[in-house]
């Protein structure tokens, strides 16, 4: 009879285990958030792919964009795995693929991030310096630049993350992309406050050096500052700044908060898991710059733009 209560406790442990708080919150919200997510990136990388067949392939900047499209493709090839999970409310894949879909919205967002910055840093020298263009010298450059950034990736970064993201907790199968466990280690907790830090200070950075560089346009060229195609050059580069700003740094600053109250509590906190899922789901809405780029590029936009300050300038 005692050997049976113990079974029967036991089974009811497990069961409170796998149901607990810390199974992820699945909303509709997330549902559809994905959607548009899959919609608006797919819809931004066949813009995209357009506008890269008549750019100078030799120039940096394009080089980065070619780059940021990849990224986003293969962060795309994701998502449907997502969807399926939060539509059914189970993750039929094993936990091994469910370790490696969700760091790739990790990976996406950081590599994003650093071909935001790649393209910032050359849109100003070449305003500083007065150049028209940064070029590789030839087509053969810009492909082994890139190969070579893609095979640190793969072959340094993706395996340092897969070898210690999600594989030192004990973790249930069947759901997926909470893995906060590991957040106890020390030297996990120093990584990720290093990398937070790091990834506010720049985009900091970039956010009041562009800010400068705006403002002693417009003080330079006075009201006829809409006329000319270097300050849009610049409001492109705030388009980059905004995404930066609206996608990827609220969940920097509630990973700080995250990071200290995961690795101070053993206790699953299922409303704040749901919060992290939140914040980080958002910066996937990134995968739409591309649309947006295009869009904002366009000569339907300036004109609108133009008008709105006309009228503004007019009241």
């Amino acid at each position: 009879m005692g050997k049976l209560k113990g079974d029967v406790s036991r089974m009811a442990d497990n069961n409170v285990s796998r149901n607990s708080s810390c199974d992820p919150i699945l909303t509709p919200h997330l549902t559809r958030l994905y959607f548009v997510v899959l919609v608006g990136g797919l819809l931004g990388l066949t813009s995209i792919l357009f506008l890269l067949a008549k750019m100078n392939t030799r120039s940096v900047t394009t080089t980065a964009v070619i780059n940021l499209v990849v990224v986003h493709g293969v962060f795309l090839l994701t998502v449907p795995f997502r969807l399926s999970y939060l539509i059914q409310g189970k993750w039929s894949f094993g936990l091994l693929f469910c370790r490696l879909v969700s760091a790739m919205l990790h990976i996406h967002m950081y590599l994003t991030f650093l071909f935001y910055v790649v393209i910032l840093v050359i849109r100003y020298l070449i305003f500083f310096k007065r150049k028209d263009k940064v070029e590789f010298y030839r087509k053969l450059h810009a492909v082994a630049a890139s190969a070579a950034m893609w095979l640190l990736v793969v072959v340094i970064v993706v395996p340092v993350i897969f070898s210690h993201y999600g594989n030192k907790g004990d973790y249930n199968d069947q759901h997926c992309f909470k893995f906060h466990k590991e957040l106890v280690y020390p030297y996990v907790q120093v990584i990720n406050y290093m990398i937070v830090i790091l990834f506010i200070a720049v985009a900091v950075m970039l956010l009041v050096l562009q800010v400068c560089i705006i403002v002693s346009m417009m003080r330079k060229l006075h009201h006829s500052f809409l006329s000319h195609q270097e300050f849009w050059a610049q409001l492109k580069n705030l388009f980059f700044i905004g995404i930066i700003l609206t996608c990827f740094l609220p969940y920097q600053f509630f990973r700080l908060y995250y990071l200290h109250v995961v690795a101070q509590s053993k206790v699953c906190n299922d409303s704040l898991i749901f919060y992290n899922e939140i914040f980080l789901s958002v910066t996937a809405i990134s995968c739409c710059d591309l649309l947006l780029f295009v869009l904002g590029g366009s000569h339907w936009f300036k004109q609108k733009i133009i008008e709105v300050w006309n009228c503004l300038w007019r009241h």
